[in-house]
């Protein structure tokens, strides 16, 4: 498959449409899921024309990973989660649906099930809340 310069991912990251952004730097950007898992569900993206991991150069998986981990870092202390998961799909029999290479932080809880992926759209106001949690951490 042929990266699709018209994905989702890359619509937000030329400000064609908006995300409730949490952190972005040169290499990445990170922002929370509309339709999250669990609270404080966030994807981070590189701002490189990548469908998957193969795809990506290397010194942008590694500026892809460094922003995953300050990320997950500042959600464990915004949120104080019990654990979190760390996902990465690649290609539509993995469970990709969006063409452009990224990782879930899904931040989990004992005793709450994680919820299916992309089924219900969460309150943007309690997003936007979420969103200052973590970007308040990660200063």
């Amino acid at each position: 498959m042929t990266y699709d310069p018209g994905n989702i991912f890359a619509k937000m990251l030329r400000q064609e449409i908006p995300c409730i952004k949490v952190f972005e730097d040169e290499k990445t950007l990170a922002f929370l899921d509309i339709m999250p898992q669990a609270e404080g569900h966030t994807l981070v993206i590189p701002k490189a024309e990548a469908e998957n991991l193969l795809d990506l150069e290397p010194d942008m998986a590694a500026a892809l990973m460094r922003s995953t981990q300050k990320i997950a870092k500042a959600i464990n202390r915004a949120l104080a989660p019990k654990g979190f998961m760390l996902m990465q799909l690649n290609g539509a029999a993995a469970g990709q649906s969006v063409f452009h290479v990224h990782f879930h932080i899904i931040p989990r809880q004992d005793g709450i099930d994680i919820k299916l992926h992309a089924r219900e759209q969460a309150d943007p106001a309690e997003l936007q809340t979420i969103a200052e949690k973590i970007r308040a951490a990660l200063e």
